[in-house]
This record gives C-alpha cells, sequence and structure tokens, in this order.
C-alpha cells in the first residue's frame, strides 16, 4: 500500500488528488489529531511525532510514504530520511511536499514574486524560501505565519466569520510586504477548504493548491522507480487511520475528502489514546 501521513485533516486534500490520478493504487492514511496541530510545537515534537506516524505505516506494509503535511515535511523529513531511513529501513522511501511543489511553482509566476501562507512552524523553517531560491535563484519570497487558521478548520470551522476574518488579514499583510506579488502557495494542505477567502482578497493573483501537485508528482516518481512502484498494490482499497478517538473525526474528516470517510483509531504510542 501507498502511505499518507499528515498531523490532521489536511493531507487528505493531498490524497483525494491522489485518488483521482490513480484510482487502483491501494492506500493507508493515518492522521495524527491526538497531537494536532503541528503548526505551533517544537522541532524536537515535530519530529519525534512525524517519525512515530512513518514508522506506524512502515509497520503496516507500505513502501512508500507521502509525507503530506508541510509542517512535517519542513521540520523532520530531511532528518528522517539522512539519520533513520539508512539504519532501520533502507528498502522504504518518504516523499514530502514541499520539494515537488516548490519546483512546480516556479513557473507559474510572471513577476518572480511568490507569496507563501503556511503555518509558523513552516514559515520559522524558511523551506520554501530555500527551495523555491534553490530552483530559481532570483525569486522574491515573502512568507506569511497563518496561527489559528488550521484550528478553525480542524474544528470544522472553515467557513465561519472567524477564519473568512484571518484570511483577509493574513492576505492584507501579505500585499503589505510585496505588492508585485502575482503568486500564491497555500503552504499548508488544510488551506485549500478556505481557498476561497484567500482567493477572495487576493483578486485576480494565481492561488495554488498542493494535491494535484503532488499527486501528478507521485506518478512520475513512480514511473521512475520501478522497484517501489511494484511494491504498491494496485487493488483501490483504502484505509484511514487516526490517533484520536472522537466519533465526529469521520463527518469532519469527510469534509476534508469530499467523500466519506470512516476512520479507525490506533494508538502511535502509550501517550497517544
Amino acid at each position: 500500500m501507498l502511505g499518507v501521513f499528515d498531523s490532521g485533516f489536511g493531507g487528505l486534500t493531498v490524497l483525494r488528488a491522489i485518488h483521482s490520478r490513480l484510482p487502483d493504487v491501494s492506500t493507508v492514511y493515518l492522521g495524527d489529531n491526538a497531537r494536532a496541530p503541528y503548526g505551533t510545537r517544537s522541532h524536537e515534537e515535530i519530529f519525534q511525532f512525524t517519525l512515530d506516524g512513518i514508522r506506524e505505516l512502515f509497520r503496516r506494509g507500505c513502501p512508500l510514504v507521502i509525507v503530506a503535511c508541510n509542517t512535517s515535511s519542513a521540520q523532520a523529513l530531511r532528518q528522517i530520511q539522512r539519520t533513520i531511513l539508512p539504519v532501520e529501513f533502507p528498502d522504504r522511501r518518504i516523499l514530502g511536499v514541499i520539494r515537488p511543489t516548490a519546483e512546480e511553482i516556479v513557473s507559474m509566476t510572471a513577476t518572480g514574486h511568490i507569496g507563501v501562507f503556511a503555518t509558523p512552524a513552516t514559515v520559522a523553517s524558511e523551506a520554501y524560501v530555500h527551495e523555491l531560491r534553490h530552483v530559481r535563484g532570483d525569486l522574491a519570497v515573502s512568507q506569511i505565519a497563518c496561527p489559528g487558521l488550521v484550528e478553525l478548520i480542524e474544528s470544522g470551522r472553515e467557513q465561519s466569520r472567524e477564519a473568512g476574518a484571518l484570511a483577509a488579514t493574513f492576505c492584507a499583510q501579505l500585499l503589505a510586504l510585496d505588492p508585485l506579488v502575482d503568486t500564491v502557495l497555500l503552504g499548508c494542505t488544510h488551506y485549500p477548504l478556505v481557498e476561497t477567502f484567500f482567493q477572495k482578497h487576493l483578486g485576480d493573483r494565481r492561488v495554488v493548491s498542493q494535491g494535484t501537485i503532488i499527486a501528478n508528482k507521485l506518478v512520475d516518481y513512480l514511473a521512475r522507480h520501478s522497484d517501489i512502484a511494484e511494491r504498491v498494490a494496485r487493488t483501490g482499497s483504502r484505509q484511514y487511520l487516526t490517533t484520536k478517538s472522537d466519533e465526529t473525526l469521520s463527518s469532519l474528516a469527510s469534509r476534508f475528502y469530499g467523500e466519506t470517510v470512516r476512520f479507525e483509531t490506533v494508538p502511535l504510542n502509550p501517550a497517544v489514546s
């Protein structure tokens, strides 16, 4: 199976795009809802929580895990790839969402000015600044941290006045910082649920979500890595796991995915119920 990990529900927006692009691929999704959101956590916490989730998906037989969380990708991915995989899982692979997104988005800007909305932890890592400028060195990249937005979305209030007001504030901050921005990345997989708010306040600037980008990059990756592709089952099975025991989670998750999601609760370690 293909594993997809996220701190909560956001990765379901990526998973939906993967299912649309590769409907026969068997998938298991794991959301660490018990410890979400990750965006205001310390680096040490994000690293350990992400590692817990990846280990669980590897334990379930996934040869490849997509870390569909920008915060985890920014704060933990490379360290896990460099220090954990060679020792514990030399035949497994992990892919994040930041590098493939950066590779794609640079072709979308005419002015060379890109804006990024993300969690405080992702912004603090400057992962998008580094990756975007690695692809194209002359880019002007402006980041805006969006505290509180993930919490509203995770609680099912993505269409609330509070969410709209936060989006308006963040857009105003970005445009004050760089009025030449013409392409804006929603650098958190939760944010597609409030994309209409961002677009409203950004006018004709291009607003980019990650789901389709990651799905297309996955297709390319599997085509180039037949050893991994051959180990990913193609029965079209779907499994949804969460670390939090809460009867409302499946209904909330279904709004992210766009179809019915039924979660099974699994513990990652003794600290998670």
